[in-house]
């Protein structure tokens, strides 16, 4: 079986996102890392060039395909930034709880596990910790490393 593309590196988190460019980038990166660990617990890992995680699980989906990954976390992406949260895909009620929430964030975008938002002042910073700590809870109770 192949690996998966994107592992860990042994970039610093910290060193990559003092690098980010524009500056107004960079702070929300510092901003989203503080949320991210205050939610988590956990100190962050650089997965590929550019994903900061936090915590990580290992999976066999039901193809026999092994995974390892990140249980959360975020790229600040030029255009925007990319939360990676998948507890919403867990079960049924953490799932109606994430759309609840989203209903109050405020601008974003989503695709299949991932939320989308352009700055940080588009979105309720105190939703956005509810919807981190809904979504960790749900990998921790899902997959329990």
């Amino acid at each position: 079986m192949a690996e998966a593309k994107t592992q860990i590196t042994k970039v610093d988190p910290e060193d990559f996102i003092a690098g980010l460019e524009p500056e107004k980038k960079r702070e929300e990166a510092k901003v989203l890392d503080a949320l991210f660990r205050k939610v988590t617990g956990e100190k962050p890992q650089m997965w590929g060039p550019s994903i900061i995680g936090y915590g990580e699980y290992r999976t066999t989906y039901e193809s026999g395909r092994d995974v390892h990954w990140m249980r959360s976390g975020f790229s600040p992406r030029k255009a925007k930034h990319s939360l990676y949260l998948m507890g919403g895909y867990c079960d049924e009620a953490t799932g109606k709880r994430r759309d609840a929430l989203l209903e109050k964030l405020g601008k974003y975008k989503t695709g299949k596990s991932c939320l989308y938002v352009n700055k940080l002042a588009d979105v309720n910073m105190e939703v956005l910790e509810e919807l981190l700590r809904n979504d960790w809870e749900a990998m921790a109770r899902k997959y329990l490393e």
